[in-house]
Formats: C-alpha cells, structure tokens, sequence
C-alpha cells in the first residue's frame, strides 16, 4: 500500500481539496485514489458523528462500549472514531491535521493506532506543521497553492527565526497593582467530580506564563475563573485585578483588564467587517463596531497596522485575509485596549510554519516592548517562545494539582 504524508500550506483550499479527493476527480500522483472508495477523519467530522447521536439518541461509533462518542476524552474519542472509519472498510482514510488538540500522551497514543492500521487501509495525512508529519510514512510532499500540485518537501528552518519581525507601538498600561490574579487553595468540583484541587498561583505584570495539562485537567475552568465567568470562583480565595471575587465586581470590568484570544474568534468575524473596523472594535470588546472611534482610537489602531505590516490592507474584508493575517491582526485586536493581561488559547493551531512564525514574532514582540502579563496555553511546547514560568495541571483522583516551574 502506498501511503502518503502532506504538507499543506494556509494558502492551500483543503475543504476543495478533500473534496476533490474524495469525488475521485483529483489530477496528478494521487489520481491513483480516483478509482476507491474514501473517508474522512477530521474534528468536524467527529463533531457531525457527535450531533447526530444526539439527535436521534443512538450510539453510532462505540456500539460496543454503549456510550455515546461525546463521553469519551478528546484523545479517546479521536482513537474511537478511527475505529469507526475502519468498520466502514473504505480503501483509504484521510487523516486531516489528526493531532490537533491533542496532548503529549494522546498524540503518542493516536499516532501508534495509525501505524497498526497501516497493512490493512491506506492513509493520506494532512498537516500543516512540518513536526507533525509521521517519521514511518515515506512518501512526503507539499501543497502549497490551489493547483493541488505534489512538490517535496524542503520544510522550514525555524533556527532562522527573526525575533525583531515586528516594532509595536510602545503604550503605558494603566493598571497600578503589580499583582494582576491571586488563586489560593483554589479547588473547583462539578456534580462531585474533582477537576482543580487546591491551587495556589500569582500571576504579576510582565509575566509570561504557559498553561499546560492533558485534556480535561482544567484549562478551560481555570481561564473562565479568570475571566470571571465561573461562579465557581464564588467564596474562594480569589482576587482579579486587585478585587476580591464576590466583592461586588462587574464580569465586564474584569473583561476589560483581559486581551483574549481563541482559534473559535476568527468565525465571529464571519460578516463584512474590513480590518480597520475589526481591529478597533477591540477597544470596546464587541463583535463588529457599533460605537463611533475617537480620533485617537483610530491613530492608534493606524499604528498597529503599520507595525504589523498591513496598512495596506486595512480596508480589505478580514475573512478574504490569509489565516495567519487573521491571528496577527486579532492578537492585534486583544492588546489595542492596552490590557494589562493577555490571553492567548491555541494561538498557532492549525497554522503552517511560517505562518507560526508570524504570530511568534508578534508574541515575542509583545513581551519584549510591553508590561502586558501573557498567558499562552497550548498544548505544545514552541522552541521559538521563551516563557518565563509554566503552569502544569497534573490530573489526580482529587482533581489536577498545579505545578509551577519557573524557568528564569
């Protein structure tokens, strides 16, 4: 069986291009696969598998563990839906970005299901990220437009990254306490189940934190216990942004010392808003922009995007802008308000290199020319970010212990 392992860039239309695949109308090298039947392993075909069940209350994938596919772990349920594909006996599977949003552990796990199924189905993975294509899979090759042309692959020296990428408009943050978020013994349960146990964590103006723990040790509950969208953080130990919670703070005036962003954000901007008008709807937290800028507000964001490099683009529509621009330009939009916290969740999933080069250049530049404390939670540990301290949640029957390591 002839396997392959494929590079795609951002630039690449890979919902037509799978499409193409699987309609068996795919020019070139791989109109081999024209002639045979194929699936798709993917998130959002998980997801679709998810919807139906519920739907129609079945259990379609794991009928012989009687559980719904939506029960299991993230990293459980990826290995449950390979599974599935294969009791559909199609000839090939593709495997698109099969790793993304998985932990360390999972992504061993996945990985060694892939290479068991190897004799008997053939597989054509697609990734973006030059890591994560599969050491026993020896046909390689790179798609970098939409001609959908084979071309090796020469892969991308990161030790040539350029840490002065970006020159940002240097600004004064406007909190005085040097302590921005106090947890103590903080512990969080839901219907009896431990998820947090007893973590004490400070983070202070400048820090650069990264959040790291398997799937389902509690990121997400830590993140809306900052944000204040948690009640579990109700009589605990916790202070946001110099207040005590249930002291009678705003959820929205704990928002505004925040600078968040999610991969899920870029879908928000689905609408015909030009990046001038999505960057300046950062200083008011809103989805689109609904109040009139000031003069200065809209100097401001005019510095940004000559700092960036994309004045020239600040009337194009945002969702015509290639990927990595979009993550730039809504990073971008998290720190124009001059937050002194940043929030950055999977900021570089599902980018290609250089594109991770983009967005890392702007992190950096970010820690390096502001006093903004960043929190960056992924799952990978990037050589090109230097983080100060990590935060690691450790799973346990009581709920995840917090490790701190301070690096330097």
């Amino acid at each position: 069986m002839k396997h392959w392992d494929i590079l795609l860039s951002n630039q690449v239309d890979k919902k037509t291009f799978i499409n193409t695949l699987l309609s068996g109308e795919i020019q070139g090298e791989l109109s081999v696969f024209n002639s045979l039947n194929g699936i798709l392993y993917s998130d959002i075909s998980i997801q679709k598998l998810i919807e139906e069940e519920y739907q129609y209350d079945s259990i379609e994938a794991t009928t012989e563990s009687k559980r719904n596919l939506r029960s299991f772990s993230s990293g459980e349920r990826k290995k449950e839906f390979l599974k599935y594909c294969l009791k559909k006996n199609p000839d090939y599977i593709i495997l698109d970005n099969p790793m993304d949003h998985l932990d360390h552990t999972s992504r061993i796990e996945l990985t060694l299901a892939i290479k068991a199924i190897l004799s008997s189905v053939q597989i054509i993975q697609l990734v973006n990220r030059t890591i994560d294509l599969l050491p026993f899979i020896p046909n390689k090759a790179l798609i970098s437009d939409n001609t959908f042309e084979l071309k090796p692959v020469n892969g991308i020296d990161n030790n040539s990254f350029d840490n002065n990428g970006y020159k940002i408009p240097i600004h004064k943050e406007i909190f005085n306490d040097s302590v921005l978020i106090k947890m103590n013994a903080v512990s969080v349960s839901y219907d009896e189940r431990p998820i947090i146990d007893s973590l004490s964590w400070t983070i202070k103006q400048g820090d650069f934190w990264h959040l790291i723990g398997p799937n389902g040790s509690g990121k997400s509950t830590i993140l809306s216990l900052i944000s204040g969208d948690n009640p579990k953080g109700y009589g605990q130990d916790v202070e946001l942004f110099g207040r005590k919670k249930g002291s009678g703070e705003s959820v929205w005036e704990i928002k505004k010392q925040i600078g968040f962003f999610n991969t899920a954000m870029t879908d928000l901007f689905n609408k015909s808003y030009d990046l001038e008008e999505m960057i300046l709807s950062g200083f008011f937290d809103s989805i689109g922009l609904y109040t009139e800028p000031t003069t200065l507000q809209r100097r401001i964001v005019a510095q940004w995007l000559e700092a960036i490099e994309m004045s020239h683009l600040k009337n194009k529509i945002f969702n015509r802008l290639s990927i990595g621009q979009q993550r730039v330009a809504l990073i971008a939009r998290a720190v124009i308000k001059h937050p002194p916290l940043l929030i950055l969740d999977e900021p570089l999933e599902g980018l290609d290199d250089q594109n991770v080069i983009l967005v890392t250049q702007l992190i950096n530049m970010i820690k390096k020319e502001t006093n903004i404390a960043i929190l960056f939670v992924s799952h990978r540990i990037e050589p090109n970010l230097s983080p100060n301290s990590v935060l690691e949640l450790t799973p346990s029957p009581t709920g995840s212990k917090g490790i701190i390591k301070h690096l330097f």
